[in-house]
Order: structure tokens, then sequence, then C-alpha cells
């Protein structure tokens, strides 16, 4: 049983090897898979996308923290006393 296919387009190694732009270019921004003998090896994300996956998880881990800080005794502080 092959992996899961996770993204819309695929392409095999050997041809990402000959035009890597070209392919970057062809899923127009989203996802693609790079293949090896028809099985996802690696996936290639465009920056603009990276981006938003580091910015989503950077935002799921604060939420944890806060989540574990509720309920903590709070602090006063003056802004002036800073």
């Amino acid at each position: 049983m092959g992996k899961p296919l996770l993204a819309d387009y695929g392409i095999s190694i050997s041809e990402l090897k000959k035009n890597p732009s070209a392919a970057i270019r062809a899923a127009d921004g989203a996802p693609v898979a790079v293949l090896n003998r028809n099985t996802p090896e690696a996936y290639l994300v465009p920056a603009e996308a990276w981006e938003e996956i580091m910015e989503a998880l950077d935002d799921m881990e604060l939420a944890r923290i806060v989540r574990e800080r509720q309920g903590q005794e709070r602090i006063r502080v003056n802004i002036d006393d800073l």
C-alpha cells in the first residue's frame, strides 16, 4: 500500500531535475508532490505557502501557551514602573 498523495500536483524526481522552475510554475503556487516510483518522497512548497504554514504553527503554539496559563494568578503591572 502506498502513501497518500497530499498535493494536487505530482512530479517524478527525474522530471523535477530536468526543469525545477517549470514544475513550480505549473503548480501555480500549490504544493507539488515529488514522486519516486509513484510514491511521494517529498513535497515542494512555494515560499509564500511555507511562510503561511510557519505562521499558523506559531499561532497554534501561542494558543497552547495561553490555554496552559489560563487560571493562573494575575500580576498587576503599571507601565510607568517598567
